[in-house]
């Protein structure tokens, strides 16, 4: 049973909400942060991102970084900027991306179903990344940026939707970098109550991406919790910022995998242990995409190789069969060394949005040997979490990315 709430939301005026609306905080350096707000003042990244107000040699982690972050939410708010609406609504949220869209619900999910495991996670978090957002949220007394939940498809919600989108939209801009973005409220109280009681009958809800932001939010609710006693269970900060969207309309890129040298090999002597766990189905000097699943294709010295792992080393289990698994497992660990790929600074991560000419780019500066992978499907993701089981890093690339700064829940 998922317990999917609406909110009062905090949102940008119609007027402002293009120059509002910003990129996930993760998805920027530091450097490239301040370039960002430099350019655009207005994005919601100058609150996401508070440090892009001091000088780079403030530590980014101090109290007055966060403090700053609060008052320019604060300012942000007083000056007209965002609305508050007064009463609980869900909203929905459309992107659209090379001419495909998806849409979301936009609502609040239970921290208690993040601690019970009607939310499922499919990644470990890291401490350290957590941190940052944990004071973040519970100093802005905010959360800002919206966690990516999936669902299986239902024709209920589906109607909901498809209802909602045939009224005008409250928001509706095409961002700088082409992605389309059209909100919508949902107001009525009929139509609220029949998506809480149909959210109600789902047993698993799934983090698509996001999972330091919820983890975070969790672990604020939890710190309130205990700074409350005598909590109810509705109030805000047991709640956490969501965008739900059906698992048949997401696309999944891949997450391609760059190496600086061969552990010490020979390019024959790699090309010849390669051959012991794949068949080399075709070379070329153009990129190669891989097809299908057990497929994927490297980049070395110029030349594509399109390699299909032979059916002796897959696997039926959620975890060891999926693609990632497979390169990690018969090649980057026993051929070039890479045992922790976490950890390991002779491994970089390059995702699919970017192409494969990137990297053909790497190879040519800084790297030797490029794999590409076939996409991780959202069943896999489904699959994975399900069994209780985490996906090896850099598994999956979601685009469109969510923007921050469009709706706000204050806890």
């Amino acid at each position: 049973m998922a317990y999917i709430v609406p909110f009062p939301a905090v949102r940008p005026t119609k007027e402002e909400a293009a120059k509002i609306a910003a990129l996930p905080y993760d998805v920027y350096s530091r450097a490239e942060a301040y370039e960002k707000v430099k350019e655009q003042p207005d994005s919601f990244l100058a609150i996401d991102r508070p440090e892009t107000q001091f000088a780079p040699d403030v530590d980014m982690y101090s109290d007055e970084v966060y403090e700053k972050a609060a008052s320019m939410l604060q300012e942000w708010v007083a000056q007209g900027r965002f609305i508050q609406d007064e009463q609980y609504f869900y909203y929905v949220y459309e992107l659209t991306m090379d001419g495909r869209s998806q849409t979301g619900i936009v609502a609040c999910a239970s921290i208690d179903d993040y601690l019970n495991g009607v939310i499922k996670k499919h990644e470990n978090t890291r401490e350290e990344k957590e941190q940052d957002r944990i004071r973040h949220v519970d100093t802005c007394s905010a959360q800002t940026g919206p966690i990516f939940l999936a669902y299986r498809s239902d024709a209920t919600i589906n109607s909901i939707v498809a209802k909602a989108k045939s009224r005008l939209p409250i928001y509706d801009f095409v961002a700088e970098d082409g992605i389309g973005h059209r909100c919508w409220v949902i107001d009525d109280k009929v139509t609220c109550a029949l998506l809480a009681t149909t959210f109600d009958k789902m047993d698993s809800i799934y983090i698509a991406d996001g999972h330091h932001r919820a983890a975070s939010a969790v672990k604020v609710g939890l710190k309130r919790r205990q700074e409350n006693p005598g909590y109810k269970g509705d109030e805000p900060y047991n709640f956490f910022l969501s965008v739900l969207f059906p698992d048949d309309e997401l696309k999944i890129y891949d997450y391609n995998r760059v190496v600086k040298d061969l552990n010490g090999l020979a390019e024959d002597e790699f090309l010849m242990e390669l051959e012991n766990i794949a068949d080399i189905l075709k070379t070329s000097d153009t990129p190669i995409r891989p097809d299908k699943k057990g497929q994927f294709s490297m980049y070395m010295d110029g030349t594509w190789y399109l390699l299909q792992v032979l059916e002796e080393f897959t696997s039926d289990d959620p975890v060891e069969g999926l693609d990632v698994s497979l390169l990690q497992n018969l090649v980057l660990e026993p051929l070039l060394g890479i045992d922790d790929p976490k950890t390991s600074d002779r491994i970089d991560f390059v995702g699919g949005i970017r192409g494969l000419e990137e990297l053909e780019r790497r190879c040519a500066t800084d790297c030797k040997v490029a794999f590409a992978m076939y996409p991780t499907s959202i069943t896999e993701l489904f699959d994975v979490a399900d069994a209780g089981l985490l996906m090896p890093p850099k598994s999956t690339w979601f685009e469109p990315k969510l923007r921050s700064g469009l709706f706000i829940h204050l806890i």
